[in-house]
């Protein structure tokens, strides 16, 4: 994948070429942003461009052998690291990326790079309740891989994705090839929630921050896929910088995981008005029905409804980004949405998002956040 491949970004795609033409290769980054700003597309043309044999201008040419093994994601000098998991793993059972890299090119081809933990999880049929992990035995095999000289290129480069499932074993042992790593030797991590690594693992990254992708660049994009202007133009400002975000829109407000989001927060809402106490403890039941990350999914949904209802409440409605039920129901429960609860709001949802990321109990979790929601609604009632 050549940086003109990617979508939006244009000026770091300029600073990270640049890097690479001048010689100034950090040895470990830290590529910072959701999966649908595509922070993992943007990371593996970084390493094409370092991998071509006639880069030039800040791109790479395609063509050459690197290139092709790059973009097949079997070049001999890159390796994964994602997290995994299997339903009917046997008690000892040892399970490491290199076991289901074929699912992963598989993923990457279909989605063109650009997938949640959510779709990878779903390809590995993990169920409702497993989540994917980095062990230790995944860290060993990084050490390992990495301890050979490279096949064909200068550099050798280790990608892992999500890295905020590796757990504290496995973070520790790869703090000591992170700050002193072999000579040509680039890691690059990729995460959504650097809050989640230990700050032993962030403190020795350079931290790339990779942030929403232009609307110019996204409704272009809709475009291509045979919208209209205006509608081109009202998609890609709803899809608030996320081409995962986008697609979704682009098959249709009837899509059923974002319908099954917006009827949960409609449902919180309403029983946390009418301070429906009981009725808020079912409701924390069926969210423990969602998968891990549906959940976070759910937590993402709510956030951008919330901040959309305070933009409503603010007298902002003609920059919001709301549409169809959506707006209608914002826009009757913006008054409930102020200055008196919505960054105390934002902070529960941040809090009880990295409790669901740290494998706290969902039920507990989610009564939990139902109570202090209501709690909050009531503010502005009276």
């Amino acid at each position: 994948m050549k940086f003109s491949d990617i979508i939006g970004h244009d000026e770091l795609k300029r600073r990270l070429a640049l890097q690479i033409d001048s010689g100034r290769v950090s040895h470990a980054q830290l590529f910072v942003g959701s999966a649908g700003y595509g922070t993992l597309p943007l990371a593996l043309a970084y390493v094409q461009y370092l991998f071509c044999e006639h880069r030039a201008g800040g791109e790479a040419c395609g063509v050459c052998p690197s290139c092709k093994q790059v973009e097949a994601l079997a070049h001999p000098d890159l390796h994964f690291v994602f997290p995994v998991n299997k339903r009917d793993k046997k008690s000892g059972e040892v399970v490491t990326s290199d076991m289901f890299i074929d699912k992963w090119r598989d993923i990457w081809q279909k989605r063109g790079g650009i997938f949640s933990a959510e779709e990878w999880y779903d390809s590995l049929d993990l169920g409702k309740t497993m989540k994917g992990l980095i062990t230790a035995k995944e860290s060993e095999e990084i050490i390992r891989k990495l301890s050979f000289k490279s096949y064909s290129s200068e550099y050798k480069v280790m990608i892992i994705w999500m890295a905020e499932a590796m757990n504290q074993e496995a973070a520790n042992k790869i703090l000591k090839i992170l700050e002193e790593p072999w000579d040509k030797t680039l890691f690059i991590l990729i995460t959504e929630h650097p809050e989640l690594l230990l700050q032993t693992i962030t403190s020795r990254t350079q931290e790339v921050s990779v942030g929403r992708i232009d609307n110019a660049s996204l409704e272009a994009y809709a475009i291509r896929e045979g919208r209209s202007g205006d509608e081109a133009r009202n998609i890609a400002r709803l899809a608030g910088g996320s081409i995962l975000e986008l697609r979704e829109l682009l098959r249709g407000e009837s899509d059923e995981a974002r319908a099954q989001y917006f009827e949960l927060f409609c449902r919180l809402m309403r029983l946390s008005y009418n301070d429906r106490h009981l009725e808020l403890f079912e409701w924390a039941d069926d969210m423990t029905t969602l998968t891990r990350e549906g959940q976070r999914q759910f937590f993402l949904h709510a956030v951008r409804l919330l901040r959309e209802s305070y933009m409503l409440h603010a007298g902002l409605g003609s920059i919001s980004y709301l549409w169809g039920e959506e707006r209608e129901f914002c826009t009757k429960f913006a008054p409930f949405i102020g200055n008196q609860n919505i960054e105390i709001l934002i902070a529960e949802i941040e809090t009880a998002m990295a409790q669901i990321s740290q494998n706290g109990s969902p039920r507990i979790v989610f009564t939990h956040f139902a109570l202090f929601v209501s709690k909050q609604i009531n503010r502005l009632k009276r």
